[in-house]
């Protein structure tokens, strides 16, 4: 049987425990799959859901969203495409203010390349190591 996914809404009722019964069924479903009875996944764009709605619906300090996410990116059982990346996103998220995560996200991406070069006006990507801004 494949992985069954993981949708949004199970992680947001796990960190913000507004609804307890399912934050205590997520959290049921997380220890399994910590545990490695039960292999799940997901996409990118859950992680970026998350964070978009723990920053601006439940005001969540950068820091303590990636302190959340990082935990569930590293679960044993859980499938999802550039771990690494997510978590080097996540990283540049909370030490650069003026990055939204999508944007932390691109930088990151551009950063596993080597020192590399984007194209674009966002000058919340200056000063940045190893990243090049380059205006068209």
């Amino acid at each position: 049987m494949p992985p069954r996914f993981i949708d949004t809404n199970v992680l947001l009722r796990y960190f913000t425990r507004d609804d307890e019964e399912k934050a205590q069924r997520a959290l049921e479903l997380l220890n399994r799959v910590e545990r490695g009875e039960e292999r799940v996944e997901t996409l990118a764009i859950v992680i970026f859901e998350t964070v978009f709605t723990l920053q601006t619906f439940y005001q969540v300090a950068r820091p303590r969203i990636r302190d959340l996410l990082i935990p569930i990116l590293d679960l044993p059982g859980l499938r999802l495409v550039d771990k690494d990346l997510l978590r080097n996103a996540l990283d540049l998220y909370v030490a650069r203010r003026r990055l939204s995560f999508a944007d932390a996200y691109h930088a990151a991406y551009v950063l596993r390349q080597g020192e590399g070069e984007m194209y674009t006006w966002d000058r919340g990507f200056d000063g940045i190591p190893g990243f090049t801004r380059v205006e068209p």
